[in-house]
């Protein structure tokens, strides 16, 4: 099918610190292809990798990249999205200072927009997801670092630097495990990925009795957040205890997001979520006890899965463009009624 003369083709770029996902898609949001590789450790072949996989799927869908309205990138920060600089993001360490909003807009002859992956997630949801309907709602990943992006008034909430949403760092236990901030007790640092596998680790180094011995074959190291999700949900005792803390730390942390904000709606995705329904039944719980002076939000899973990142740089792309027509439509208007006093 020939798209060419709509010109309303975008391309959406999700980039992590492991894997780029990318997908083609129209004004609508309908995915029409996608892409996905490991993240190179240098920027500019990751780059080159963007550009030769946006042109296959152009071709896919009949057209060339003449067709292309503009392209959203989501990327781990921190960033300067003004600027279009991946600063210096700890996933991606030889990125820093890296101008990825000019290097992908070389390759194309469109605008090019860069935001950071949680914001970019709030935005898909908001659009495309669990969000849709709800003016005030706060997107939350829990994967291998925590973060949000907040959405109040349908607007998202940037803060100095860019730097809003970051519930991860978020003091949990004062005196809890040291987090890669330099803090200590953070959201992060008690409940992510790497920190749910490390507490299991350090209880089976205490001597205690575990099936994820077993599972992992003896070895530690093999011990991943998943592993410990599973051994729970076939009854693991030291399992269950670890996701017990694990969905008490992140309801107290989401219950302060609550008193904070009052959102209507939180929408929980990332790895860590898929511990599934007891996860989310959890965080309603310890959330309900806590906040007392706002009414409790919607506690949600993500309505768009691991495409979360595409489908925000999606919205991040198409909000852009409306933008940029918005403000050409006034600025026929404005003409036509100088040229009407004339």
């Amino acid at each position: 099918m020939n798209r060419e003369k709509n010109h309303k083709l975008i391309v959406g770029v999700d980039i992590g610190g492991s894997k780029i996902a990318l997908g083609l898609g129209d004004s609508e949001g309908t995915l029409l292809a996608r892409r996905e590789f490991p993240t190179p450790a240098e920027p500019n072949p990751a780059v080159e990798r963007i550009a030769a996989q946006t042109t296959d799927m152009l071709g896919e869908a009949g057209t060339g990249p003449g067709a292309l309205a503009g392209v959203g990138i989501g990327c781990a920060g921190p960033l300067d999205p003004e600027a279009g600089l991946v600063l210096n993001a700890p996933n991606l360490p030889r990125w820093v200072n890296f101008p990825l909003r000019r290097a992908v807009a070389g390759w194309f002859d469109c605008p090019v927009w860069l935001e950071n992956d949680a914001n970019v997630a709030a935005l898909g949801e908001h659009r495309f997801g669990s969000g849709q309907g709800y003016a005030d709602m706060v997107y939350v990943t829990l994967s291998t670092g925590i973060g949000s992006g907040i959405i109040i008034n349908h607007q998202l909430v940037r803060g100095q630097r860019d730097g809003a949403g970051e519930i991860g760092h978020m003091t949990i236990l004062p005196d809890g495990p040291l987090c890669n901030c330099g803090n200590r007790g953070c959201l992060e640092a008690l409940a992510s990925g790497p920190a749910i596998a490390r507490r299991a680790r350090e209880r089976l180094a205490a001597g205690e009795a575990s099936r994820l011995n077993e599972m992992s074959g003896g070895e530690a190291a093999a011990i991943s957040s998943r592993m410990v999700a599973d051994a729970a949900a076939a009854g693991d005792r030291l399992a269950r205890e670890i996701i017990d803390e694990t969905i008490e730390y992140i309801g107290i942390g989401i219950g302060n997001l609550m008193t904070l904000l009052s959102p209507e709606a939180v929408i929980i995705g990332g790895g860590v979520a898929r511990i599934g329904r007891r996860l989310l039944e959890g965080i309603r719980e310890v959330a309900g006890r806590r906040v007392r002076l706002v009414p409790p939000a919607a506690v949600l899973p993500s309505g768009l899965g691991g495409d979360v990142g595409i489908y925000g740089a999606f919205s991040l792309a198409l909000h852009n463009l409306t933008m940029t027509t918005a403000g050409k439509n006034r600025l026929r208007e404005r003409r036509s009624r100088w040229e009407g006093e004339d």
